[in-house]
């Protein structure tokens, strides 16, 4: 069987990333998009295009739906997707908060389908090695971990810069850092921030978010999530024997290049893979009936509660 796949949404992502991904994957088909400027769908290479996501989602023959609209936008189209019987696959961060997450995961349990967070780069094989080498006991038990993702933005009329869309440094790129912290750490069950600093821009968005936490009463962990910042992009994972990072190749958005990893003073390599297309084809195999790996709800909502914590910390 192969999933069609309908779009809501036919931004930089989709067309880019996800839509390109869809065409090259076994097992799935770009079968409809629906966006607000209907030539711009087009260009995404769908069956069908729909002048507007309530008529995709009445359209039978979408299996799935993927969803790339604005944050603020992902607990509407999420319920209404779900409830009209389709599998999601939504962007990240899957909800404003942990309550609309947690709701929306309720929803896709109440109809009996699939929902799933986009975070693509956890489908990488060096992120899948990564937590392999971690649970091996190679570098013996974790102590720190240390991450960053922050470039400078020259975004404007950008639901990113906007509070009231989800907008923000930490629910942009800081959620690549805390799905890192809950993979290699049991879910990070128990959160202690130890020290938070924010630069908020004109806009009312934090900028940059520099935080430190303790987690599990045993690991540390410092991330740095910024549009303000220059660009860097880091993954280090220090413990009791040795450590792992990340080292050519972006370390939480590396796309179509080899890309390599350190353990201890091993670097081990990795050919080229596009990490939207291991994310497609696993989520269709798993609608479809076979096994593939996802980012399980639970990893979702944790993620989540991890966000708001740090969003409310005073």
């Amino acid at each position: 069987m192969t999933v069609n796949w309908g779009f809501l949404g036919a931004g930089f992502v989709a067309s880019r990333g996800l839509a390109p991904a869809v065409h090259t994957s076994r097992g799935a088909n770009l079968y409809a998009v629906a966006s607000r400027d209907e030539q711009r769908s087009a260009t995404l290479e769908p069956k069908r295009v729909h002048a507007t996501y309530e008529d995709l989602l009445a359209d039978e023959r979408v299996d799935a739906v993927y969803i790339s609209l604005s944050n603020s936008q992902h607990l509407e189209w999420v319920t209404m997707s779900l409830e009209a019987g389709k599998h999601v696959l939504c962007e990240k961060p899957l909800g404003l908060n942990a309550s609309e997450t947690e709701a929306m995961f309720q929803c896709a349990s109440r109809n009996g389908q699939l929902l799933v967070e986009a975070v693509w780069g956890r489908w990488h094989p060096r992120f899948a090695r990564i937590i392999e080498v971690v649970a091996s006991g190679s570098i013996g038990e974790i102590e720190h971990i240390e991450t960053a993702f922050t470039f400078t933005s020259e975004m404007t009329d950008n639901y990113r810069m906007n509070p009231a869309m989800g907008g923000g440094a930490l629910l942009d790129v800081g959620c690549y850092q805390a799905h890192a912290w809950v993979a290699l750490t049991a879910g990070a069950t128990d959160l202690k921030i130890t020290d938070l600093s924010r630069v908020i821009g004109p806009t009312g968005i934090d900028l940059t978010t520099d935080v430190s936490v303790r987690i599990n009463d045993s690991v540390t962990a410092h991330s740095v999530s910024s549009f303000a910042l220059p660009s860097q992009q880091q993954f280090i994972v220090r413990g009791s024997l040795g450590q792992i990072s990340t080292e050519a190749g972006e370390s939480f958005t590396t796309w179509n290049e080899e890309c390599s990893l350190r353990i201890n003073d091993v670097v081990e390599e990795f050919a080229v893979t596009n990490a939207f297309v291991e994310m497609v084809e696993n989520v269709s195999r798993v609608i479809d009936g076979d096994d593939g790996w996802m980012v399980s709800s639970a990893d979702s909502i944790r993620v989540a509660h991890i966000l708001d914590a740090i969003t409310r910390h005073p």
